[in-house]
């Protein structure tokens, strides 16, 4: 068995029976608990181990922990379901949207070169039958680059965001979140020779800065840019195939995913990568077994469990501080664009081209099928879903040319 440890108690409670969403309530982060449709055994949660699914020598607690089967597809009638907010409406594809790190704004880029900052609305009055509307647009910028918005990011204390695009460029700007307004003069940085395809910030503890973490197509390296001065200082080679997923959780650490079909773990203080692994998202071919081009990842706050998102429309687990294939299973039916847990860790929300997101329950075994259930539809390819930093509420864009704010009424 394999059980996903989470660190801190929900800020949601929900479960997913049968394909459908059950609204048990709001919980508040300081006295809850959540006791979900699999809960951790006392056995599990007082074992002494690295990892909740692997014992004190790292092995596996159960014989099928190596061999991940692809798991059944997700219902499309959920119920009761997440309201569509605010639907902001751009004249292109819009590619990406962040939270602020303190939740009361996100930032959106879009195809048509605009970037937009809008403010987060109150949801305390939020129904079932909430008609949608344009956010409130804070800050907009026509032509930010020359090219499209294909990425964007905040830095964890929110005063600095950065953006990548096909013009090859990154852009990095200072931020007033008082005035939700850019301020000072832009860097543009220019090393890429292709298309920057994702971003991440990493702080540097020892010199009390930030990093700028950039990758893309090209020559398929990423780059390290020291945010003070503006200057990237270290290209980490490896990958052969065009990088389209970076994420980091804290420290250190992060991981970049490929067109290669592998997962690359970075650690900045050995100036290199770590560990590479082909996430399993297949059952067949010559060796049993093969992978599929990385278009998504993340990993849970305490940076045990790997989730990556592949363009054969599978969703893979990996247990990192075991090193093993936890399972796969498929919540979409065309690519998984997009990969990101919950608040709390107890929920994944992916995207993926057939126009979906899709909600999926990672409490309990996680060798076991996992539920999951549908919880907003585009009418195009779904191409992020970002949750809110401490409510149950998430962002989306799409090739639809709109990005929604999504949320569940209170009950």
């Amino acid at each position: 068995m394999y059980y996903h440890k989470h660190l801190h108690p929900p800020i949601e409670k929900m479960l997913i029976e049968n394909g459908h969403t059950r609204v048990i309530s709001y919980m508040d982060r300081s006295n809850c608990e959540l006791h979900g449709p699999k809960s951790i055994s006392n056995k599990t949660k007082n074992a002494a181990s690295p990892h909740p699914g692997v014992n004190g020598n790292g092995e596996c607690r159960d014989p099928s922990f190596e061999e991940p089967q692809i798991r059944g597809e997700p219902s499309d009638n959920p119920k009761p379901k997440f309201v569509a907010v605010t639907t902001l409406e751009d004249v292109q594809a819009v590619r990406c949207a962040e939270f602020h790190p303190g939740g009361q704004l996100y930032a959106v880029g879009s195809n048509s070169k605009t970037l937009r900052i809008c403010a987060y609305p109150k949801l305390t009055d939020l129904r079932e039958e909430h008609q949608t509307y344009q956010p409130m647009v804070l800050f907009k910028r026509t032509k930010h680059h020359k090219g499209s918005i294909y990425c964007l990011a905040w830095s964890p204390e929110g005063d600095l965001m950065a953006t990548g695009s096909n013009d090859k460029t990154v852009k990095l700007m200072r931020f007033n979140v008082d005035t939700s307004n850019l301020e000072g003069e832009e860097v543009e940085l220019s090393m890429h020779d292709g298309t920057v395809r994702d971003l991440c910030f990493l702080e540097d503890t020892t010199n009390k800065s930030s990093l700028l973490i950039s990758g893309g197509a090209g020559d398929c390296k990423i780059y390290v840019t020291d945010c003070a001065t503006g200057t990237p200082f270290q290209a980490l080679s490896g990958h052969t195939g065009h990088i389209l997923a970076l994420y980091t959780w804290g420290g250190a650490m992060f991981v970049s995913g490929s067109h290669d079909k592998t997962v690359r773990f970075w650690d900045l203080r050995t100036r290199g990568c770590v560990n590479m692994v082909t996430p399993i998202t297949q059952v067949g071919g010559v060796s049993g077994r093969h992978g599929c081009p990385v278009a998504s990842l993340c990993v849970d706050p305490s940076g045990r469990l790997l989730v990556s998102g592949h363009e054969d429309a599978t969703c893979a687990l990996y247990d990192i501080r075991g090193g093993r294939n936890v399972q796969c299973f498929r919540p979409h039916s065309q690519d998984v664009r997009s990969v990101r847990f919950s608040p709390s860790a107890y929920y994944l929300l992916s995207g993926g081209y057939d126009n979906k997101l899709v909600l999926t329950d990672l409490q309990g075994d996680l060798t076991l099928p996992l539920p999951s259930v549908v919880v907003a539809q585009h009418s195009d390819k779904v191409i992020s879903g970002r949750w809110h930093p401490s409510e149950f509420s998430f962002l989306s864009t799409s090739a639809d040319k709109t990005s929604t704010l999504w949320a569940l009424p209170p009950v």
